[in-house]
Parts: C-alpha cells; sequence; structure tokens
C-alpha cells in the first residue's frame, strides 16, 4: 500500500532535536501488502485508511522492529513469517521469499536509520541489515554463506582500519549486540555506539494495546498488574493503580465520566469468591454496575483511557533498564483506535492523547478508519494509506 504525504507536523514535533531517542518514520519497503511506504511519525499519528489499506500490517512492523531492538529472537518476533512476504513477491533460484522493513530515529545523534531485510523461506533468518547516519554507514550485515547459520558484519572504526569485521547470529538483530562487540576506543567506534544506543532506546518501550471487551467483562485473578495488549486483566491493573496514585486516579475517572452513560463517582475493582477480582463502576447513590453490563465501545473506551494515564511501570513493555527513565519514550501502538467508540469518545481520547503527548514522555500511533473526525486537532499527524 501507498502512504500520502503527512499532514504538517505540531510545533511540538519541529526540526530542533528531540530530548528523548523517538521513532519518527517507518519504512515498508516489501511487508505484507507495502512497496515503497514511507510513514513520516509525529509524537501523535493516527493511520487512516479503508480494511485493507494495510494499517495493522504497518503497527506490526513497528511492533516487530520494537521487539528486535530489545534483543528478541526473529522466530519469537514473527511466528508466520510467510505472511509478512508481499503477495507477489516470487521467489528466486534458490527459492528465497522475504520482506524488508526499517525506521529513523532522531535524537541527540541526529537522524538514524536502520533497514532490516529477512528472509522468510526456505528458513527464517536475517539476510542483511545496515545502520546509517549522516550519509556514514556504521553498521552492515549481509549472508555470505546460506550454510552457515551466521552473517558477515562490518562496523565503522576510523582508526588503523576503517572496518572491523565479524560475524553476527542470523536470528537476531545486530545493532542491539554491538555495545557486547565494539571496543569504543576509537572516535568511529564511540559514533558506531552512539548511534546503536540511540535507534535502541528509541525502540525499545512500545506497548502494542487492541482492547478485547469480550475478556475484559470477567473476573481475573490477581497477577503481575501489569497491563496486557489486549486489556483481558484490566480489573487487575485497576487494583493495582487506584491504590498507587490518587490524583493519576481521580483523572482517569474524570475521563471515564465523560465517556461513558449514567454517572460515574468511581471506577474500582473488588475482590470475589474464588480469588478474582472485578471491575465496577460506582454510580454513587449505592449502585454499582460491573463490567459485564457495559457495551462494547465503552470498553474499548475504559481500556484505552487506562492505557494513556498510566507508563511502563503498569503496562506490559520492554523498558531498557539501562537508561534512565527521563531519557525514554513510551510508544503505545492502538490497533482501531476509533473501533465502536462515538463521537464523544474519540474526541475525548484524542484529547487525552494529546496531553499525554505534549508531555514529551509518550508517543501515540493509533489505526483509524477514517480520520475526518481529527480535523482541526492540535498536534495529530495524519498518514493516510492507500490501497
Amino acid at each position: 500500500m501507498a502512504a500520502s504525504p503527512a499532514s504538517p507536523a505540531s510545533p511540538a514535533s519541529g526540526t530542533s532535536l528531540p530530548d528523548r531517542p523517538c521513532v519518527t518514520e517507518l519504512r515498508l519497503s516489501a511487508f505484507a501488502g507495502h512497496r515503497r511506504a514511507v510513514l513520516r511519525l509525529g509524537p501523535l499519528t493516527v493511520l487512516a485508511g479503508p480494511s485493507g489499506c494495510g494499517k495493522t500490517s504497518a503497527l506490526r512492523a513497528y511492533d516487530a522492529l520494537a521487539r528486535l531492538g530489545g534483543g528478541a529472537a526473529l522466530g519469537a518476533v514473527f511466528p508466520d513469517p510467510v505472511a509478512c512476504v508481499p503477495e507477489r513477491a516470487r521467489p528466486d533460484a534458490q527459492h528465497r521469499r522475504g520482506f524488508r522493513i526499517g525506521c529513523t530515529a532522531d535524537g541527540a545523534e541526529g537522524p538514524v536509520h536502520l533497514d532490516v531485510a529477512v528472509q522468510a523461506e526456505p528458513e527464517l533468518r536475517i539476510v542483511g541489515e545496515r545502520l546509517t547516519a549522516d550519509g556514514v554507514v556504521l553498521l552492515e550485515t549481509a549472508l555470505r554463506d546460506p550454510g552457515r547459520r551466521a552473517v558477515q558484519a562490518a562496523w565503522h572504526t576510523a582508526g588503523s582500519a576503517p572496518v572491523t569485521r565479524a560475524p553476527l547470529p542470523d536470528d537476531r538483530l545486530g545493532t542491539p549486540l554491538l555495545p557486547l562487540r565494539v571496543a569504543g576506543k576509537t572516535d568511529g567506534q564511540r559514533r558506531v555506539l552512539a548511534a546503536a544506543e540511540q535507534m535502541v532506546v528509541a525502540l525499545r518501550s512500545v506497548f502494542a494495546c487492541d482492547p478485547r471487551p469480550g475478556r475484559m467483562r470477567e473476573p481475573v485473578p490477581t497477577g503481575s498488574g501489569r497491563l496486557l495488549g489486549g486489556c483481558d486483566n484490566f480489573a487487575d491493573v485497576l487494583w493495582r493503580t487506584r491504590a498507587e496514585c490518587g490524583r493519576r486516579h481521580a483523572q482517569f475517572v474524570a475521563a471515564v465520566r465523560t465517556g461513558c452513560a449514567g454517572p460515574v463517582e468511581d471506577v474500582l475493582a473488588e475482590p470475589v469468591v474464588g480469588g478474582v477480582v472485578r471491575a465496577l463502576l460506582d454510580r454513587g447513590d449505592g449502585m454499582r454496575t460491573g463490567l459485564a453490563r457495559l457495551g462494547y465501545g465503552e470498553l474499548r473506551y475504559l481500556a484505552l483511557a487506562l492505557v494513556l494515564f498510566t507508563g511502563p511501570g503498569v503496562l506490559e513493555v520492554d523498558p531498557a533498564g539501562e537508561v534512565p527513565a527521563a531519557l525514554q519514550t513510551l510508544t503505545v501502538l492502538a490497533d482501531g483506535f476509533d473501533r465502536g467508540l462515538d463521537v464523544r469518545q474519540r474526541a475525548e481520547l484524542l484529547r487525552l492523547a494529546g496531553r499525554m503527548c505534549d508531555r514529551g514522555h509518550i508517543r501515540f500511533v493509533g489505526a483509524v478508519a477514517d480520520a475526518s473526525w481529527t480535523a482541526g486537532a492540535d498536534g495529530v499527524t495524519v498518514v493516510h494509506l492507500n490501497p
């Protein structure tokens, strides 16, 4: 699918370098239904287009890069890699087919670009990776010997030898492995390490969510108190967050009051028989409404509002533990952001997302069927995906 140019960015996403590394561009060179697509991302971005235009696959590619940047194995990130291969892609003489994705991360080092080529058939493996900045190739890998489970890597040294060569595994991204392989003795090596760190920090702390109201209606066991991507354990997380921060919970209740029918004095969780908890709306007159009675749109609204009011300590994400939280950005990927929501609910969630993104520690990418309802909202970058 082709992407049309994004709408003008807000002042918050201007040309000055961001304080925290963040992904500002997603490239889908050949991925699922996308060919040569470039998606420019602001702090608050909506991907818009009809069913089948590739919104979900774009979010899936972003999430995949984030997981690879965190060191995940290729097989865990792409359990069905053939589904990522463009439908009309033809195998070469060795019966190989694959896909290509990439991104740009802005930060103190300026724009840093990462591009990855993945072979899906006949074996899943990374066959090429390139990390560049200012036109300089800082890391490049290539599959030289198909019989070996390794790629040949070369990274910028700028010392007595211009590059250093060594094998890297073909089932993991090379960029997050560089701190283990690069000594950092020369200016060139230090530049490689700084660019790799910026890319990894920008990619980490991604929370991909698509609330499933059917599962939110049931009581759930108490567990880690970290919200899952489907928000199935909403009641368990509410049990935790309500006790931890009264001010944040009061803001959440105010948002629920705006988006749910009838009076809402509080949103709470209570234990029930069997060691489980259930979530309720306190109507303020002695009446409490269980989530089982709420509509599909109300439940998605509740879940997305909770996501926007929490952070890496509550959401099921993988932050870069070695980097201070003040230098990291949580990115929320919301598939079907407008699904099942009425006009009032959409407007309130967009307002909440904008407010959180303005603070700089959250970025948001949501997929919507039609972005016309976002017209006039400040700071929203709209990327139209065309079939």
